[in-house]
């Protein structure tokens, strides 16, 4: 019989984590919200204040590039439970399929009214690639996991890849000036902005689908591994017997980011296109190895009583993480675009900084009160929903 996974089997930590991945993505996310890359250079040049300086560096050390790689490592053990669940019940994989389709259309709809910066959808097509190589062995998949973390040349094969179907990402924006842009988002109809978006996607498709995209399916086959070897019930256990290698890699990563952030961008190997290209590439390694460290961090340090009481809020965003990343894009819509405030490139590094930080304190409010009276999040229960194919109780029942 098709039915969902009961609720109380739930892993605790795993919520935590996903809470904690919301957070820091939004505070990545609302920065692109408040300034699109076409602009970003020139509006950051304005801000030198103290506090921006200091917001900007906090976010070049601690979130840039560091959170995707958590949220993708969890859904791929999300796979990995979802795919053992199926199994143990007899299920086909035409309830994946659906699953994974119904997350799709999630994202489209997400980038069409809402925001072009939407990975689900990405993480839908993963998914289903993931279905397919998660009958390989445990050490094709840490070699396949191993060999899209590590090859160098992304760049190179997008750049051929766009002349070969003849795709040019720059041509979507052409039309468009900085100063388009900024009149479009700040007084621009509805559907004007919905007509950027699909046009800031179509820009976006290389460094998606090229950059992104190998990177979340390297976590994916992580996290499928983690979940295939029985990891996730004893993962303090485990984060203990790894504690010494996985500190020395901190060390050695932390002295390379401070020294690529802070003393090389004004040195001559800087300016010699292979060096920099060979900086840049070992930074984004040690972006995906920092992700790993937090999670590592997050694991040890919650047996401490107090450390656990300080995250264990997390789990309420965590449990609702599709709704809630939803929910930051259209919080984010009303402050910045003409559908509310008009807010686009009118704040500065440190005032979304603190602006993120608030939504996400809401969240979690929010997110608290709301599994008090129901059993999911609203995206949540209508994706179970076309999941299983039947509607399924949303409100808890009550003693």
């Amino acid at each position: 019989m098709l039915s969902p996974v009961n609720q109380n089997h739930r892993i605790v930590l795993l919520d935590i984590l996903r809470g904690f991945a919301i957070f820091g993505i939004f505070v990545v996310n609302i920065e692109i919200m408040n300034c699109t890359f076409i602009n970003g250079d020139a509006f950051a040049e304005q801000f030198t204040s103290v506090l921006d300086s200091l917001a900007v560096r906090v976010k070049q050390l601690f979130f840039y590039s560091k959170f995707f790689p958590i949220f993708s490592l969890l859904f791929g053990v999300g796979v990995s439970i979802q795919l053992a669940s199926m199994k143990r019940k007899g299920i086909g994989h035409f309830f994946f399929y659906r699953r994974m389709f119904a997350l799709f259309v999630f994202g489209v709809l997400h980038i069409i009214f809402l925001w072009s910066g939407d990975v689900i959808h990405l993480y839908a097509i993963l998914g289903l690639l993931t279905l397919v190589v998660s009958r390989f062995k445990n050490n094709y998949l840490v070699i396949c996991a191993v060999l899209l973390l590590l090859f160098p040349f992304y760049n190179s094969v997008a750049t051929y890849l766009m002349k070969w179907v003849g795709y040019d990402m720059m041509s979507y924006l052409s039309t468009y000036t900085p100063d388009d842009i900024r009149e479009t988002i700040r007084s621009g109809s509805y559907y004007d902005n919905v007509m950027l978006r699909i046009q800031e996607y179509k820009s976006n498709v290389g460094v998606l689908y090229v950059f992104l995209a190998p990177k979340a399916f390297a976590m994916f086959l992580i996290g499928l591994l983690l979940g295939r070897e029985g990891v996730l019930h004893k993962l303090q256990d485990f984060a203990l017997r790894i504690k010494r290698p996985v500190l020395i890699m901190f060390v050695v990563i932390t002295i390379y980011r401070v020294i690529f952030l802070f003393f090389t961008w004004d040195t001559a190997f800087w300016k010699i296109d292979v060096w920099r290209s060979t900086l840049i590439y070992f930074q984004e390694l040690c972006d995906v190895l920092t992700a790993l460290f937090y999670v590592w961090l997050i694991i040890s340090l919650y047996k401490n009583v107090i450390f656990k009481k300080m995250i264990l809020p997390l789990r309420h965003v965590g449990r609702m993480a599709l709704t809630n990343y939803i929910l930051q894009s259209v919080i984010s819509l009303f402050i910045f675009t003409s559908s509310g405030l008009s807010l686009y490139e009118r704040l500065s590094p440190f005032e979304t900084l603190v602006l993120a930080i608030v939504i996400f304190c809401l969240q979690v409010l929010l997110s608290n009160l709301w599994l008090r009276y129901f059993k999911f999040g609203p995206l949540e229960w209508l994706w179970r929903c076309v999941s299983y194919w039947k509607v399924l109780p949303l409100k808890k029942e009550r003693i």
